[in-house]
């Protein structure tokens, strides 16, 4: 043996300041009877953890089942666009559900990651984000004219089978990414913004704790996210609220206006010239003041 390394031959040794997640760790402190998870799979490289987790979910894969990869070479956000990370640098997973609530209310599913990221991030990472509806997560700025730090987008999507309707949630959550690594001004990650370990084992235990927490109470609320307390929570970190927005809507459409609330839907509602209108979709631009 040299002294050059205790793993000479592990690539996973190779970054010392990027351990690899702990795929056994991470099954015993999650997944055991009566919990949501019901199995995490930890992968080297894979090009989408939403999209292989959809094709598992329509050929009848477990709720609850958890998919992480170390380095996602094509990972999808909203409206198509496309991502990559350096490897072992931030959190890529997906989560499969089968809510026991109406299909209506599903809205509150990539909602409630973003809860989640926010409750995580901020107990194990030392940061509090906030959220901009309906799908990003945002280093937190007490210049509100600022121009936003993106830490994490979400993506959801549904999934149809014999098994019933699924949904899987999909999050790329910025941990440890240098300056140079990102890729575009506008993101960030949490050892930029403060976060004095960034170790992804204890933040990805806890984004699934408080995702599996938030689940239950909104589950048992037949969906409720005013009952479940989830609405509530979602909007104290709900960054979008009392700005004015820009949102392109399908169809060509854009209405500009202020974020008045996030209703009981989970739909922005924006006040426009046509009076206030809830949004279910659309991309959305903060617009700051000139």
């Amino acid at each position: 043996m040299t002294g050059d390394s205790p793993h000479p031959a592990n690539p996973d040794y190779r970054d010392l300041d990027r351990p690899p997640l702990r795929a056994e760790a991470l099954r015993r402190a999650l997944v055991r009877p009566g919990a949501l998870w019901t199995g995490i799979e930890v992968v080297p490289e894979m090009g989408s953890t939403n999209t292989e987790l959809v094709a598992r979910a329509q050929a009848g894969a477990p709720a609850g089942s958890v998919l992480v990869t170390e380095h996602q070479t094509a990972g999808r956000g909203r409206l198509g666009r496309t991502f990559t990370v350096p490897a072992r640098a931030a959190l890529t997973f997906s989560v499969l559900v089968r809510p026991q609530a109406p299909a209506a209310r599903f809205g509150w599913l990539p909602l409630m990651m973003g809860a989640a990221a926010v409750r995580a991030a901020s107990f194990v990472a030392q940061v509090a984000p906030v959220l901009k509806w309906p799908n990003d997560v945002l280093a937190p700025e007490e210049d509100r004219d600022a121009p936003p730090r993106k830490l994490a987008g979400i993506l959801s999507e549904a999934a149809f089978s014999e098994a019933g309707p699924a949904v899987v949630v999909g999050m790329g959550l910025n941990v440890s990414q240098r300056r140079e690594e990102l890729p575009v001004d506008s993101a960030t990650s949490l050892v930029l913004e403060g976060d004095p370990h960034g170790d992804r084992d204890p933040l990805l235990r806890a984004v699934l704790r408080a995702f599996a927490d938030i689940y239950r109470g909104w589950e048992e609320a037949g969906g409720d996210a005013e009952a479940s307390g989830l609405a509530e929570e979602y909007r104290k970190s709900c960054d979008t609220i009392g700005r004015r927005v820009r949102v392109s809507l399908p169809g060509d459409r854009v209405l500009e206006g202020e974020a008045v609330g996030v209703d009981a839907d989970g739909r922005l509602q924006v006040a426009g010239p046509r009076g206030t209108e809830p949004l279910s979709a659309g991309d959305v631009v903060h617009v700051r003041r000139s």
